[in-house]
């Protein structure tokens, strides 16, 4: 179970920062190469930042989906609670939180997005179900729209759209409902692929109203029936996440320059996953959707044109 150090945190012997930062990078390259691609587009400066949050919000994770999550209680995350509070304070208590501390020094970041992904942990703990898609939105919002507010101050903001004399006293837009947005889908797309390993676990997170809508069951699911109700059920799913990145896409522009391309890079890269869900014929239960690396590849000179014009 996870535990705080009895003896002071910052008495603890740990890694350097560059070595915590190379910890990160290696975690992020190995758990989720589709994002780790994108963050290679960064600039040097900004890359190393967004993989401490990454190892943060992978960690984090782990707590209810890994392999030890049996263990996890209430009262772990409680504590990894109180070990985030000790990060924010500058206080390292294990080697991946040196990069973290480093991090939360140089770009000021706020700690309620990093609480608010915890919450949708404690989530997972109690809930296999939700009724409403309202419901899931909540959940969605904790476990993966905080990411976005994790990292606007590592993008930054784009200083040159308030340069006419007219502009100068208005404050600079920030997209933090694009933020929110881009999340949102990532982690409704998660979702959709993940149907068949979810239910293995017990877990449903397709909202129930809109099983009932397409008049498939619970038990239709978890024998993994996939039909013209499924179909149905799925495209109108797919639809849903895809309005989220439309809404996301408004706010890239308002980002700084350097940080526009990866995060197109990131939007299409994860949004092509619902092309090969339908590709597979909806069928998330023996086949997972993934994007291979060329398709990525080909896709990052669009992505960087997107970033220049729109």
């Amino acid at each position: 179970m996870l535990q705080l150090p009895d003896s002071p945190p910052r008495m603890k012997t740990l890694v350097s920062v560059d070595d915590s930062y190379k910890l990160c990078r290696q975690l992020i390259a190995k758990y989720s190469a589709t994002f780790y691609l994108s963050t290679l587009l960064l600039s040097k400066e900004k890359r190393p930042a967004v993989w401490a949050i990454y190892a943060w919000c992978r960690r984090t994770d782990e707590l209810v989906d890994g392999p030890a999550s049996a263990m996890t209680t209430p009262e772990t995350l409680d504590l990894w609670e109180k070990q985030l509070e000790s990060i924010f304070a500058g206080h390292p208590v294990e080697n991946f939180d040196v990069a973290l501390v480093d991090t939360v020094k140089r770009f000021s970041m706020d700690i309620q997005p990093f609480r608010d992904m915890i919450a949708g942990q404690r989530m997972d703990l109690y809930r296999s179900r939700y009724e409403t898609f309202e419901e899931l939105y909540v959940y969605c919002y904790r476990v993966a729209g905080t990411v976005g507010l994790m990292s606007t101050a590592i993008m930054g903001l784009d200083d040159t759209r308030n340069t006419a004399p007219w502009n100068r006293t208005q404050q600079p837009y920030v997209p933090v409902q694009e933020e929110i947005a881009l999340g949102i889908a990532k982690q409704l797309t998660n979702i959709l692929r993940d149907v068949g390993e979810d239910a293995r676990r017990g877990r449903i997170y397709l909202p129930l109203e809109d099983l009932a809508r397409f008049n498939y069951t619970e038990q239709d699911l978890f024998k993994g029936v996939v039909d013209d109700r499924w179909r149905a059920l799925m495209q109108f799913q797919i639809e849903r996440a895809r309005e989220f990145y439309t809404r996301a896409e408004r706010g890239i522009s308002y980002l700084s320059a350097d940080a526009r391309w990866p995060v197109w890079a990131a939007l299409m890269h994860y949004s092509q996953i619902l092309n090969f869900i339908e590709r597979n014929d909806y069928n998330v239960f023996t086949q997972r959707a993934y994007v291979p690396q060329w398709k990525k590849l080909r896709t990052l000179p669009l992505a960087w044109m997107r970033a220049q014009v729109l």
